[in-house]
């Protein structure tokens, strides 16, 4: 798992983005959230992810909030 932090919400899409300690900023669509709504997440906020290959590029999956 990678650590990181909720760098950009699109609410009105269900999507954001997370940063990481390269200051990479990777994409994660609201259905790979565990254990938290899209809608309780706030920028800023700690996370917690794998990081995996998607159709443009890499994305966070399994994005967990860290505490």
């Amino acid at each position: 798992m990678t650590n990181g932090v909720v760098r950009r919400l699109v609410g009105e899409h269900g999507y954001g983005f997370v940063s990481n300690n390269t200051g990479r900023d990777i994409f994660f669509h609201y259905s790979q959230l565990e254990g938290i709504k899209f809608q309780s997440l706030r920028e800023g906020q700690s996370v917690s992810y794998k990081v995996g290959l998607g159709a443009k590029g890499f994305v966070a999956k399994d994005v967990k909030v860290s505490k």
